[in-house]
């Protein structure tokens, strides 16, 4: 609410004003506002040799990132040279157990590979493995059996 003194010198004016016969002052018109200038659209540069890759500092080990080569035939893993040491079972499943001569053991389920062989079944005492074929060989079956001390 607006002080009466206020009030009153605002009647006054208006009515000095009509007195005058010009009427109260008018603001001036807004001044137009300058419309905003879009900003120009740029295209990004291209990259230009595809995604950046991290480099991996190996420090004496082996790079994870790059494809294991795995080595069949004469100078890698064959199923004949590995052995037989255990045969793990469950209501669900047979897992074999083969050790490689360099003593790397190795847990296998029918349909896995292990070097130039593919594991088709595991026995009671027994593994049977399908083979690549060999020129000269009779079978391209290999069995291993439980080693017995």
């Amino acid at each position: 609410m607006r002080e009466p003194r206020a009030v009153l010198m605002s009647i006054g004016l208006v009515v000095v004003l009509g007195a005058c016969g010009s009427s109260p002052p008018t603001p001036p018109p807004p001044k137009p506002v300058a419309a905003a200038k879009a900003p120009e659209l740029t295209t990004p540069p291209a990259p230009e040799a595809g995604p950046v890759v991290p480099k991996y500092e190996s420090k004496g080990r082996r790079d994870p990132f790059e494809t294991l080569e795995v080595r069949e035939g004469a100078g890698g893993l064959t199923v004949a040279a590995t052995r037989l040491t255990g045969i793990v079972r469950s209501n669900r499943a047979a897992l074999a157990l083969l050790e490689a001569p360099d003593g790397i053991g190795y847990i296998l389920k029918p349909g896995d590979t292990l070097g130039d062989g593919r594991l088709l079944e595991i026995g009671s005492d027994s593994v049977v493995f399908l083979v690549t074929p060999k020129t000269g060989a009779p079978t391209n079956r290999v069995v291993l059996k439980l080693a017995t001390n």
